[in-house]
């Protein structure tokens, strides 16, 4: 390295008193000056490239974190507003953490995001309110036939249709192999009028439902699943267990 920067000091000297354009002028117009030398050193060179690397990365890193933590502190003061009036949900309407989950029932990705939230549940128990809203991708075929049977299921009984989600959470390779079809047959399983629930789920209610969730979902800036919504805070993506305690916690000590 140090041999490197002798040679490209020399190359100053050589070429006289120049300012910083006159060297990348010079240096654009003869190329080969630097391959040379970069070809006597690569393994300096290499170095010192790897090693600028890791440090850009490093600062990308810390610059996300920054913006990150900037982003929860303003959702903290100025929380967002999903629609909650007229939403199908689980818990108590009065519990104290609401959260709002924007998912697609095809989404690998949700099935961890389903999983964390069951832990939630677990652990905060009536503290918790959970409201299911879609957001079905355009590359998973299955999705919203699965969101039109899940939300015409809950017309009918809202505790059964939660437990219609869990079977398709827990059984997502039969979904994506069967379809509406293979979730429709659960739903009779667990006692629905499945004639009525076929035409429920092409109904203009069940339709207009999921569009306002899409759209909801793209007005916060949500556009993969699972997105949530944690008391007004949000969270884009799978995330751990402990994100969303951080979260919670901070709400119900009221910082």
């Amino acid at each position: 390295m140090k041999k490197l920067f002798i040679g490209l000091v020399a190359f100053t000297m050589l070429v006289g008193c120049v300012n910083k354009d006159q060297l990348k002028k010079t240096l654009e117009e003869n190329p080969d000056i630097v391959f040379n030398v970069i070809e006597k050193h690569p393994a300096k060179f290499l170095e010192v490239v790897n090693k600028a690397a890791r440090e850009a990365q490093e600062a990308a890193r810390e610059n996300q974190a920054k913006e990150e933590e900037n982003r929860l502190e303003e959702e903290f003061t100025n929380p967002k507003k999903p629609v909650i009036e007229g939403e199908y949900f689980l818990g108590k309407a009065d519990a104290p953490i609401t959260i709002v989950e924007y998912s697609d029932f095809e989404c690998p990705y949700c099935t961890r995001g389903y999983n964390t939230v069951k832990q939630v549940k677990q652990i905060y128990g009536d503290k918790i309110k959970f409201v299911y809203k879609h957001l079905p991708l355009d590359f998973h075929p299955k999705a919203l036939p699965a969101a039109k049977v899940f939300e015409a299921a809950a017309m009918q009984d809202v505790n059964k249709a939660f437990k219609l989600h869990d079977k398709v959470f827990e059984n997502q390779a039969q979904l994506k192999s069967g379809g509406a079809k293979w979730m429709i047959s659960e739903a009779k399983k667990l006692g629905f009028n499945v004639k009525k629930l076929e035409k429920d789920m092409e109904s203009e209610k069940v339709k207009s439902k999921i569009d306002s969730h899409v759209a909801e979902a793209r007005k916060f800036g949500i556009s993969g699943t699972p997105g949530f919504i944690i008391n007004g805070v949000t969270l884009k993506g799978a995330y751990p267990f402990p994100e969303f305690k951080k979260i919670i916690d901070r709400h119900l000590e009221g910082k």
